[in-house]
């Protein structure tokens, strides 16, 4: 199954750099893993903004709930869900 997120972080005042530094360390420890696992298929920036577009190729909506809520920075994430399906015009 195939699920395209969107991922704004938005980081509470009170957190000290160094925190979030260490935080962003782990965010891309956890999320480079799951690219070589495949079960995170790409990974997009979104110019101008602390987000990204994220496509999950995963078995179940279980399973994405469980990757998504181990992300590092979940409590800072606001988190938007698409499920996606194969466009009848897709060459691919």
């Amino acid at each position: 199954m195939l699920f395209l997120a969107r991922m704004d972080v938005q980081f509470p005042s009170h957190l000290s750099p160094e925190d979030v530094t260490r935080m962003q360390g782990l965010e891309k420890e956890y999320s480079q893993a799951l690219q070589q696992e495949g079960r995170l298929a790409s990974i997009w920036r979104v110019v101008g903004e602390y987000a990204n577009y994220s496509v999950f190729d995963v078995g179940s909506n279980d399973e994405l709930q469980q990757i998504l809520s181990g992300f590092p920075m979940y409590p800072y994430m606001k988190i938007k869900v698409t499920p996606l399906a194969k466009h009848p015009n897709s060459i691919h």
